[in-house]
């Protein structure tokens, strides 16, 4: 999860993963400038967070709830 400390939709999409015990890597955009460069190109140009990467190579830009919920089918079993 590509996210900023400041921004509510990666808090909400930290919170998600958390409650639903989802492991994730979760890079500060405003730490690692290689990171930004990547988050800049995936949204092109754009500096939107969360950009979440999937391991299938799959990307959620501002995702909601039922987006994440989505990528997820076994949550709902």
């Amino acid at each position: 999860m590509y996210a900023t400390t400041w921004c509510g939709d990666c808090r909400f999409a930290k919170r998600w993963f958390d409650s639903h015990g989802i492991a994730y890597d979760y890079i500060n955009i405003e730490e690692n400038e290689q990171a930004a460069d990547y988050v800049t190109k995936v949204n092109g140009g754009s500096r939107t967070v969360p950009t979440i990467v999937f391991p299938d190579g799959s990307v959620l830009v501002e995702p909601n709830a039922r987006d994440l919920s989505a990528k997820f089918p076994e949550l709902a079993k």
